[in-house]
C-alpha cells in the first residue's frame, strides 16, 4: 500500500480507458462492510492489472493493510465535504480516471457534484449496498424525512452514469426508489471471499468454549444495533438450548450491548451467552462455530453469511430484504425464517445443528462471491471488460 499525493503535470492525454486509473471514492471510511468490500475490490482490480486509486479518510483505517503497494492510497483526513469535493475535482482534472465509484450517500453527493463541475469523459458509478425501503420501514422514519431521503436518492441515482447493486433485492429497491426500469440497474455480487479469509480462519483461538469436546457454539456477527436484531437471536437461543445444549457468542460492538446482556439474564442464559465486542479476525471464531445465524431485519448482501458458507459452516438466516434468500438459494443451503420470529428461528437452529449440510456443498453456494470473479464483473459493469472468467 502506497500513499500517493497528486502531482501537477501527471496527465497522459491519449491513454485508452482501460489504461486510465479506476478511482474508488470512500473518504467517509469506517470499519463496516462497505469499507471491507471496497478494499477487497481494490485488491481484486489491482490483481487484474488495473491502476487503482483509493481515496479514504485515514491511511490507518481498518482493512487497508491488505492492499499491495500498487494500489495508490489517497488519505484525505478528517476534512470537510467541500475539501473532499475540491480534492476529487483536482484529481479528476489531473489524472483523468476512467471511472469514479462511490458507495455511501454522502460520498455519492460529492462525486456527482464533481461530475457536474468538471467536464471530462470520466464515468461516475454508485454502489448502493442496502435495501433502503426496508430500513425506512423498520426504523419507522418520519414521513417528511423518508420523503426527503427518497427525493435525494432519486436525484442521485438519475445523475449517475451507472448503478451497481450488490443483490437482486437491492437492485429492485433502487429501481423502485429511482423510478427507473430494473434493467438500468446492474447486479454484481460482492467481492466477499478473498484468500486471506482461509488463512485467518486457521489462526489460533484461545477461548475455552472452542476447546475439543465442548458444546457447539452458535455465532452471530455484526454491530449491536436495531438492524441485526440480536434480541431475537438471544430469545431463539434460549428456546433452542432447552432441547440441545449449546452456547451463543456474538462478535460486534454497539449501543445495544447493555440491553442484550440484560435480556440474556432475564431469559436465564447469561452463563451461555457472551458478547465479546469487535475482533479484527472473526474468521477464527467462524471456522470453529457449530452454526452461524443471521438474525437481521434488513440487509443488502450480508457478508458474514457468505463468509460462513465459504468456510463450510452451516447457517440459518432470516428471510429479510435482501440477500439471504439469494445466497441460500431459497433455503437450499440453509433455512430461511420470518424476521423477528424467535420460535421459528429456534426450530431452524435445532434442525441445522442436528442435520448440517456437508461443508463442500455449502462452499458451492457462494462461488460467485470470490474476489477474482467479482472484480471482473465490476470491470464489465464499468464497460472496461467482458466479465468472462478464464
Amino acid at each position: 500500500m502506497r500513499i500517493h499525493p497528486l502531482s501537477q503535470g501527471s496527465i497522459i492525454l491519449n491513454m485508452l480507458p482501460t489504461e486510465r486509473p479506476i478511482c474508488l471514492f470512500l473518504p467517509s471510511f469506517g470499519d463496516g462492510g462497505v469499507e471491507r468490500m471496497l478494499t477487497h475490490l481494490a485488491l481484486g482490480l489491482a490483481d487484474l492489472g488495473c491502476k487503482v486509486d483509493f481515496m479514504v479518510g485515514s491511511p490507518e483505517a481498518p482493512y487497508l493493510q491488505i492492499l499491495p503497494a500498487r494500489v495508490r492510497l489517497h488519505p484525505l483526513g478528517d476534512c470537510s465535504p467541500r475539501a473532499r469535493r475540491d480534492f476529487l475535482a483536482d484529481y479528476v482534472k489531473q489524472m483523468l480516471p476512467s471511472v469514479v465509484l462511490s458507495a455511501k450517500i454522502a460520498d455519492d453527493r460529492i462525486a456527482l457534484a464533481v461530475k457536474r463541475a468538471v467536464p471530462s469523459d470520466t464515468r461516475y458509478f454508485l454502489r448502493p449496498g442496502t435495501t433502503q425501503s426496508a430500513r425506512w420501514r423498520v426504523r419507522k422514519s418520519l414521513f417528511f424525512k423518508r420523503w426527503w431521503e427518497r427525493h435525494l436518492l432519486r436525484r442521485l441515482y438519475r445523475q449517475a452514469d451507472g448503478i451497481i447493486a450488490v443483490s437482486e433485492g437491492v437492485a429492485v429497491d433502487v429501481a423502485r426508489i429511482a423510478q427507473l426500469p430494473r434493467e438500468h440497474i446492474q447486479l454484481v455480487r460482492n467481492p466477499t471471499i478473498v484468500p486471506l479469509i482461509a488463512h485467518q480462519a486457521q489462526a489460533p483461538l484461545d477461548h475455552p468454549w472452542f476447546a475439543p469436546g465442548e458444546l457447539p457454539v452458535i455465532l452471530g456477527i455484526g454491530g449491536l444495533r436495531l438492524q441485526k436484531d440480536f434480541a431475537t437471536l438471544i430469545r431463539a437461543f434460549a428456546l433452542a438450548r432447552r432441547q440441545h445444549p449449546c452456547r451463543l457468542l456474538i462478535l460486534g460492538q454497539g449501543r445495544q450491548q447493555a440491553r442484550l446482556v440484560k435480556l440474556a439474564g432475564e431469559l436465564g442464559v447469561s452463563e451461555a451467552v457472551q458478547l465479546i465486542g469487535f475482533d479484527p479476525n472473526p474468521y477464527r471464531y467462524l471456522a470453529r462455530a457449530g452454526l452461524f445465524v443471521l438474525s437481521s431485519r434488513w440487509e443488502g448482501s450480508p457478508n458474514a453469511l457468505i463468509e460462513a458458507l465459504a468456510l463450510g459452516v452451516p447457517a440459518v438466516a432470516t428471510d429479510c430484504p435482501s440477500g439471504p434468500r439469494e445466497i441460500l438459494a431459497d433455503g437450499r443451503y440453509g433455512p430461511l425464517v420470518p424476521v423477528g420470529d424467535a420460535e421459528a428461528l429456534a426450530q431452524a437452529i435445532l434442525e441445522t445443528l442436528t442435520h448440517p449440510l456437508p461443508a463442500e456443498i455449502l462452499r458451492t453456494a457462494v462461488s460467485e462471491y470470490r474476489v477474482e470473479i467479482s472484480a471482473r464483473r465490476y470491470l464489465a459493469a464499468f464497460g472496461l471488460g467482458d466479465g468472462q472468467i478464464s
